[in-house]
């Protein structure tokens, strides 16, 4: 996800366990969020957006291909 990229970014030294300790959460909660089995809440999104330094825009989005108007219409199911 998004947000595993960004705390594995080795020169900044911010790992699952950092943000932890900086949320004040457990770990397994934020390995959750990393692995995208649970999702954090938009104020503790706006939190680790700020921890990390990165507009909150960044951490939602995955890389995925987004879908296109085209996609919905009625020849395209």
């Amino acid at each position: 996800t998004a947000m595993n990229d960004y705390l594995q970014e080795a020169e900044k030294q911010r790992t699952n366990k950092w943000l932890a300790e900086n949320l004040g959460r457990e770990y397994s909660t934020i390995s959750k969020w990393c692995t995208n089995t649970n999702q954090p809440d938009l104020i503790t999104l706006t939190k680790i957006a700020h921890l990390l330094e990165v507009d909150i825009r960044e951490l939602l989005v995955s890389g995925r291909p987004t879908l296109k108007d085209s996609d919905f219409t009625s020849g395209n199911k």
